[in-house]
């Protein structure tokens, strides 16, 4: 029993074999996936795999690197959205200082507005950080996000953000980038987040793990994620996946 609680299924890479990538993570143990939908043309995709799978949940929001082409209609729509019962957070949001595609000052505002529109709805948040560690914190403080809480997704920092973001809340994710020789940093964090509060995930089809490292990812991958995990934390395969299983179950609010 595998949650990948991120996945994006529903993008073009899968066009050609999506089913057979359903199938493949099936097989391989993975009992639930968090599908993500992040801007106008992937929530749709992302609500209707939901609906086609029973085992497949979705995410709504608003990517920060499409920030700028968000409108006060996309927000209302996607608060219309948030009582589907297959959607089961918002997200994925927050800041992206790596790819210059949306103004800073737009992407704060967007963060802004998501964050408040889950606590009026009281869902979680899927948290999307790239090179924005400082602003991405004082933002969750700013905006009292520890209220509704949610997950910092394919956690790249150091302890010390991990720690403020325990503080509020958040469950710390990690996917196909900690099984690489050469991170150091993320398993260092991984070793030190508490197991009550630790997730996987692929981000498929992208960041795929060691040894698929440069190739498409798919969820059925997450079992790598899985071992890594379980190896750093010192306990078996089975006890890590029935863990995060039940932290994802706790955080999403999933039976």
């Amino acid at each position: 029993m595998i949650t990948d609680t991120h996945a994006h299924l529903n993008a073009p890479q899968f066009d050609e074999d999506r089913q057979e990538v359903i199938e493949r993570a099936r097989a391989n143990g993975i009992s639930r996936i968090i599908n993500v939908g992040f801007n106008r043309e992937t929530i749709p995709s992302s609500i209707a795999l939901a609906e086609q799978y029973d085992f497949i949940y979705s995410t709504v929001g608003w990517h920060p690197t499409d920030a700028k082409d968000m409108t006060p209609e996309d927000l209302e729509w996607i608060e219309s959205l948030c009582g589907h019962e297959k959607v089961v957070a918002i997200g994925e949001i927050g800041l992206d200082y790596y790819w210059d595609t949306s103004p800073k000052d737009v992407q704060d505002r967007v963060f802004r507005q998501q964050i408040q529109l889950a606590r009026k709805v009281g869902l979680p948040i899927v948290i999307h950080n790239r090179d924005a560690h400082h602003d991405v914190v004082q933002t969750l403080r700013e905006e009292k996000a520890a209220e509704v809480g949610g997950v910092m997704h394919c956690y790249s920092g150091s302890w010390e953000t991990a720690k403020m973001c325990l503080d509020m809340n958040f469950y710390i994710s990690f996917g196909g980038p900690v099984t690489f020789k050469n991170a150091k940093q993320p398993k260092e964090v991984l070793e030190k987040v508490p197991l009550d509060r630790l997730l996987i995930e692929t981000d498929a089809p992208y960041l795929a793990p060691h040894p698929y490292r440069g190739k498409r990812n798919e969820s059925s991958y997450v079992r790598l994620v899985a071992e890594t995990a379980a190896e750093i934390k010192r306990i078996s395969l089975e006890e890590l996946c029935g863990i995060t299983t039940a932290n994802a179950g706790r955080l999403f609010g999933l039976s």
